[in-house]
């Protein structure tokens, strides 16, 4: 790319107002990607990806338009600015629609304090590929893998820019270093298969190919000789690994394009209670060298620290503009946009009080239950909260461990399940979602 997403995003500007544009904003993406996969002991498949994507928004009065384009010449960057005027005038009028007001702009911002960017060089190709080598070994050397399903690791650098006409100007760099790997154990119809991995903004703080290999290939063994588990009313603890499902689903019956359109099971519950006094649900994007972390939304406002749930109580809305306006409120700062799409609302970094019991106590407490280390499918009605999914894990007897167990069905309703979740301590603090396992005390389960 010959210019800076900065004056890509400035000439697209240009070029609407000259198209007639009564306002616009546009984005600029620039990124490159390189991923390497390897399979018993070779590589297996490696691709690097390099490329400026471009996107314009343009307003005529109240009807907008989006286009897109991954080309940056200028008789392109004309080009789309014409159609999407053209394509604005054609749009019906929308009166949520618009730029944020000059007072709402975010207007300073402390990047070096956010830590996006991993400021260390670019791994070589072969130094991804050794640690993918390396966690395929760990996970093949667990007695009882059969194979090993894929092992990879990989690295991006994206650069992210934002304009518009009301006199927003700004942008971030941002890294990303990952490494995965997945096995099988058993085989024919006994087969089963689990996977580790770790993803982060630092390749400093990335965790061994090694300690990742291992973990996979002990899960996979470990679910095999799985059964159906009994049906009937159980206690059921979701594991720290999928556990954010939970507030994920609250999360996005807080969000405010669901609230606008009435299709919310937390429509008529702002102000109540919805977690246990003692949890918290915080919402805080300027955490360093986390994925969900940014100095400002998509469409220009500060993003800022916030209570979602403040000791058990529902707050607020996750707003964008649009969203607030529809509702007569304000904007969050929880715009987020693709290059291709308007802004719609959307969460950052999430945090939940953690417990003061470990999952090991948990487990302990809970008799006989079903501990969820993996979920497969969902059924989530937008407007009850009535809750079924496709679950599977571990039996637990006596407090203890028994046996896997998969094929089975958990199912329950969300606002009954969060009011009476019970938190333990074993969050990893370094996730965009740091939600600890949860235990619910009552969930139907379909099994045998």
């Amino acid at each position: 790319m010959t210019q800076s997403p900065q004056t890509l995003c400035q000439a697209l500007i240009d070029a609407a107002k000259r198209a007639g544009a009564d306002a616009a904003d546009a984005m600029a993406a620039e990124g490159r990607s390189l991923s390497i996969e390897v399979r018993e002991g070779k590589l297996e498949h490696a691709e690097r990806s390099e490329g400026t994507d471009l996107g314009l928004r343009v307003f005529i009065g109240q009807r907008q338009a989006q286009v897109s384009s991954s080309d940056s010449r200028p008789e392109t960057l004309a080009a789309m600015a014409e159609r999407a005027v053209a394509m604005a005038r054609e749009a019906p009028e929308d009166p949520y629609t618009g730029l944020a007001s000059a007072d709402q702009l975010a207007q300073d911002w402390d990047l070096d304090a956010l830590e996006l960017c991993d400021p260390s060089d670019e791994p070589a190709p072969d130094a991804l590929q050794r640690d993918a080598l390396e966690a395929e070994a760990a996970c093949q050397a667990i007695d009882g893998i059969s194979q090993v399903q894929a092992a990879a690791a990989g690295y991006g650098h994206h650069a992210i820019y934002l304009a518009t006409t009301n006199g927003f100007s700004g942008g971030y760099q941002r890294t990303g270093r990952s490494i995965s790997c997945t096995g099988i154990a058993g085989t024919g119809a006994g087969m089963e298969r689990d996977y580790d991995g770790d993803s982060r903004t630092f390749q400093a703080d990335l965790r061994s190919p090694g300690d990742i290999g291992r973990i996979a290939g002990e899960r996979a063994v470990a679910r095999l000789d799985a059964r159906r588990p009994q049906t009937g009313s159980y206690p059921v603890l979701f594991d720290e690994r999928i556990s954010s499902s939970l507030i994920g689903h609250l999360l996005a019956a807080a969000n405010g394009a669901a609230i606008a359109r009435g299709s919310s099971w937390l429509k008529d519950s702002l102000g109540q209670q919805i977690l246990p006094e003692a949890l918290s649900v915080i919402e805080d994007p300027h955490r360093p060298r986390i994925s969900g972390s940014r100095p400002f939304d998509g469409e220009g406002l500060a993003t800022r620290r916030r209570a979602i749930i403040q000791d058990g109580v529902l707050t607020g809305w996750t707003l964008d503009l649009a969203s607030a306006k529809k509702l007569g409120l304000q904007s969050t700062g929880n715009a987020a946009r693709g290059i291709g799409s308007v802004p719609s609302p959307s969460n950052w970094n999430i945090a939940l009080t953690p417990g003061e019991q470990s999952r090991d106590d948990l487990i302990s407490g809970m008799g006989t239950g079903l501990l969820v280390t993996s979920l497969i499918g969902s059924t989530i009605n937008p407007n009850t909260g009535d809750y079924s999914r496709g679950a599977s894990g571990y039996w637990i007897e006596n407090g203890e461990i028994a046996y896997p167990v998969n094929e089975c069905t958990i199912a329950g309703n969300l606002l009954d399940m969060l009011k009476g979740i019970i938190p333990a301590n074993d969050a990893r603090d370094y996730l965009s979602r740091v939600v600890p396992s949860l235990l619910v005390e009552g969930m139907t389960l379909a099994g045998s």
